[in-house]
């Protein structure tokens, strides 16, 4: 992605595109992000009609993340979360955090048969097709690489050619360069989700007292993360519970179940609310 994020500050470069590029890796990038890899390939929120809407929400963007990296990684960044083995834990540092996804987000190379079929198993109800146990020795990944780097050049295609025809080569750039910052920029999320590894919770705001998860407001806004409210409620296709907290990646979710693309999902907002206004009463 770097090249072409060099094209477009060096060569295409307008403050229309500049808008376009925020837009999309701010916003864009990160809703589909909460969406499709956090409430759907981890949690399991919510549930598709059929393989076409499955396929349309993973595509919904410029292809950035393999699934099994994300997910797998964040069912232990749940169970260990803030302790020693959790893969985003910002007591680690920085660079703990920032490096997670070469450093300790792939699943372990030795599993036996039994914890590799295990493992199989948390990722059985997205598109992803697994390796069999013997070319997962070969690999080290549930995902064979050639279907991988198949599906992520297909995606990058397709979305060029859509960029392309809408802008031209200076949009398509400008796009692609911004799916390359937020890939980036999305390293830093759970270090600084966390407190930076000190304890920025606010009573009666943040009421997950578990862990150092925090509810930050741009995060939320950009792409529906309040992500205390996330770790209180992990499974809820919605994390924005209270009235300023604007949830991007529920209303797409919603509007799915209102065309009768999703069948069914968990929404914890009443549930919340009820302790949260008893906490505030005790609190009072």
């Amino acid at each position: 992605m770097v090249p072409l994020l060099f094209l477009f500050i060096f060569y295409f470069f307008s403050l229309w595109l500049l808008l376009a590029a925020f837009i999309y890796s701010m916003i864009v990038m990160g809703t589909h992000g909460t969406i499709w890899h956090h409430r759907y390939c981890t949690h399991r929120a919510y549930q598709f009609k059929n393989k076409f809407w499955r396929w349309f929400t993973q595509n919904l963007t410029i292809s950035m993340v393999p699934e099994e990296i994300y997910a797998i990684s964040h069912h232990v960044h749940h169970a260990k979360s803030d302790q020693p083995g959790d893969p985003y834990n910002a007591n680690g540092g920085f660079l703990y955090c920032f490096l997670a996804d070469v450093n300790h987000q792939p699943i372990a190379k030795d599993l036996t048969a039994a914890e590799y079929n295990s493992t199989i198993l948390l990722m059985s109800h997205t598109c992803v097709t697994p390796n069999s146990y013997k070319n997962y020795q070969k690999w080290g990944s549930i995902v064979h690489p050639g279907r991988a780097i198949l599906a992520c050049a297909l995606n990058w295609l397709l979305w060029y050619g859509i960029f392309f025809l809408i802008g031209g080569h200076g949009l398509a750039c400008a796009l692609f360069g911004a799916a390359a910052i937020w890939a980036i920029g999305v390293r830093t999320f759970n270090y600084e989700g966390h407190g930076k590894g000190k304890d920025k919770r606010k009573n009666g705001y943040d009421l997950n007292k578990d862990d150092m998860s925090v509810n930050q407001i741009w995060p939320g806004i950009v792409a529906g993360e309040w992500h205390n409210n996330h770790h209180l409620y992990p499974g809820s296709a919605r994390s924005g519970f209270l009235p300023h907290q604007l949830d991007l990646a529920w209303y797409y979710i919603k509007l799915l179940h209102s065309m009768g693309a999703v069948t069914s999902y968990h929404d914890s907002k009443a549930i919340f609310m009820k302790r949260y206004h008893e906490e505030k009463v005790k609190a009072d």
